[in-house]
């Protein structure tokens, strides 16, 4: 015998065993990975599946298993859903949705929240929430400053609904997808457990949906502070009056003769050149090989001590600082602009520095400053990492604008003046994404019997083919956006969010790991121990907890896949319903509202509300705590245990 299958077949205290260590030490290490995000979630995910291959006589991941997670039909119909998503807004749609909203909603708070609210939440049950958030970001921003109101007032109410409004249909988010595939998956072990129909939960997502919204109108707004002032000034929000002044170079001046890419050096400096003006002609990029002369006035990014150290060795006579964004924004350069740019997890900006990145030189943009996880940063710009959620303040050209609003790296804060949208494809893509539901959603076989039935004619049963498989139909749906126009050929790939994709790939495995050595049992075990001193409905109350707090750390998805296998064998040991346990896992994992992490929407709106970490459990932990009761009873009167 193998010394690996010896070792597997020892019992460790506690009835662990070797292949179980050795799976809740790639968990533990997956955790922790995804906590402190020291390499990019995609690169973990790759991880995970190596390290459960390569350590295979322990996890009992062979490595088809190992890979499974890129084939399996949940990755496949979230994949499709991004790109379904996609196409629904560059028909500018959700867009049209939220300029009412602004019309209807004037300057009164009460109607913002209540828009706001309102759309988000139905049109999250029938488009991924994810792409509707990031939508609707610069919709709700314009609406908040042209009500007066500060947008810290509606952006986490927005991230809030979207996760509410998610857990209306089976396709309102990508974890539903993900528990609907791992309950199926479940089911050979677990017989009372199976695939998700579309509107399986739906009555428990509107009465949730409905109670969040409720406590978002009355009791959450008043939690949250005004981190951004109504009247918006980037200068001062920023805080960055400082570190943006106009110098003169004088005759003298070591400068002169010198390209703007040589004037400066950033070993000595903590200076950036962002503009030349010469003769009234204002020069932003390409920049580096303009040749400075006498004369000329230079817009300079630095803090006060820098500025006046690089004066007085390079010959500069200080003009004026800028004090508001009427001075970034000149009457007579009409097309110089200043906006607010979101850096979602998965633009290929994350980890990168705009140095290493060259973000001046590809946008012809200039970032005047951060805020990264509530911080403002204006010193060393360069050099700092990027993360997800980052929020940069841009300086630029129309043009450049425009093509950053077209661009799935950015989300930007504010409406671009003149999106490219394709208003003229809004009903095919309407019709496409009813198509998709109406075949998942609709009892085909059924009405295919009852009018066989009726009828005698037994081929009408062959109405039950109609009912297919949502991954089926999802990308059916991607097939018409394509032919029809909606979405071009090469929009493809772009529309996805490939960190998604990977992290599901990455940790389905994990949960099948979990399932095969029995480690999920044994974790199962431990906490239905806790139904000696609870009742069941205890328990269940404990699981919806543990889930959130675990999602609060890691992600929505992984959380499923951790939490489902120990759910169902707990609920086994306690004689309980294991389909009721993994409800309440679901309905937990998909509405993180106690940290920015927890959830990819909470990161959208981190930067644009000027919010800080604790804003979030702030409003979020009263909100989780009181959906747990309405959740837990929810399924009890439903479903029963």
């Amino acid at each position: 015998m193998s010394f690996p299958a010896l070792v597997t077949q020892a019992t460790l205290p506690g009835g662990l065993t070797p292949d179980m260590v050795v799976v809740l030490l790639v968990v533990l290490a997956a955790v922790v990975l995804f906590v402190t995000e020291w390499v990019p979630i995609d690169v973990t995910a790759i991880g995970i599946v190596v390290a459960l291959v390569v350590l295979e006589p322990w996890t009992r991941v062979s490595p088809a298993e190992g890979v499974s997670g890129f084939s399996s039909p949940a990755t496949i119909t979230v994949l499709a859903m991004l790109i379904l998503s996609t196409g629904i807004s560059r028909t500018g749609v959700v867009q049209r949705l939220g300029r009412r909203i602004a019309r209807f909603a004037g300057d009164s708070l009460d109607r913002q929240l209540l828009a706001t609210i309102g759309v988000t939440g139905p049109v999250s049950g029938f488009i991924n929430n994810t792409p509707v958030v990031a939508i609707l970001v610069p919709v709700i921003s314009d609406v908040a400053h042209k009500g007066r109101t500060s947008p810290s007032k509606l952006l986490i109410p927005l991230s809030f609904a979207s996760q509410l409004g998610g857990m209306l249909t089976l396709i309102g988010t990508s974890t539903n997808i993900l528990a609907s595939d791992t309950a199926a998956r479940l089911a050979a072990d677990y017989p009372a457990l199976h695939a998700f129909s579309f509107f399986e939960f739906s009555a428990l997502g509107l009465l949730v949906l409905l109670v969040g919204a409720a406590y978002l109108l009355t009791v959450g707004h008043r939690l949250l502070p005004e981190r951004v002032p109504p009247e918006e000034d980037y200068v001062e929000e920023y805080d960055i009056q400082d570190y943006l002044t106009e110098v003169v170079v004088q005759e003298d001046s070591p400068l002169a003769g010198r390209t703007v890419r040589e004037a400066v050096d950033g070993g000595e400096f903590d200076a950036v050149i962002l503009q030349l003006i010469r003769d009234g002609e204002q020069f932003t990029e390409p920049l580096a090989r303009k040749e400075i002369r006498p004369g000329d006035v230079l817009l300079v990014r630095a803090s006060g001590d820098t500025l006046a150290r690089l004066s007085d060795a390079e010959g500069l006579a200080i003009r004026n600082t800028l004090d508001t964004d009427a001075d970034l924004e000149p009457d007579d350069v009409p097309d110089q602009t200043v906006v607010e740019v979101v850096v979602p997890s998965s633009s290929f900006l994350v980890g990168e520095t705009l140095e290493s990145s060259t973000f001046r030189q590809r946008y012809d943009a200039n970032v005047l400053a951060f805020r990264s996880r509530g911080e403002v940063v204006r010193d060393r710009l360069q050099d700092l990492v990027i993360r997800g959620g980052d929020t940069l303040l841009v300086q630029a050209d129309a043009d450049s604008i425009d093509r950053l609003a077209q661009n799935n790296d950015f989300i930007l804060a504010h409406e671009a003046d003149q999106p490219d949208y394709r208003t003229e494809k809004i009903p095919h893509a309407v019709a496409i994404m009813l198509g998709v539901v109406g075949f998942v959603a609709v009892p085909w076989p059924a009405i295919g019997a009852s009018l066989a039935d009726l009828t005698g004619v037994g081929a009408l049963t062959a109405l039950g083919l109609l009912q297919q498989d949502i991954m089926i139909t999802a990308l059916a749906g991607v097939v018409a956006m394509v032919l029809t126009g909606v979405l071009h050929p090469g929009e493809l790939y772009d529309s996805v969010d490939w960190n998604v994709i990977f992290l599901l790939a990455g940790v389905i495995p994990l949960g099948i790991a979990l399932q095969q050595t029995g480690a999920a049992r044994l974790l199962g075990q431990a906490v239905a121990a806790s139904g000696t001193v609870l009742p069941v409905v205890g328990v269940l109350w404990l699981f919806y907890v543990v889930t959130g707090l675990v999602t609060s750390v890691v992600s929505n998805n992984a959380s499923v896949v951790l939490m489902f296998p120990i759910a169902a064998a707990a609920a086994t040991r306690l004689d309980a319903s294991p389909f009721a346990f993994v409800l309440a896992v679901t309905f937990a994992a998909s509405t993180a509202f106690i940290s920015p992490i927890g959830y990819q929407t909470n990161l959208f709106v981190y930067g644009p509300g000027g919010y800080r970490f604790s804003d979030y459990a702030r409003i979020g932990a009263p909100l989780q705590l009181l959906l747990s009761f309405v959740t837990v009873a929810g399924i009890v009167l439903l479903w029963g245990v």
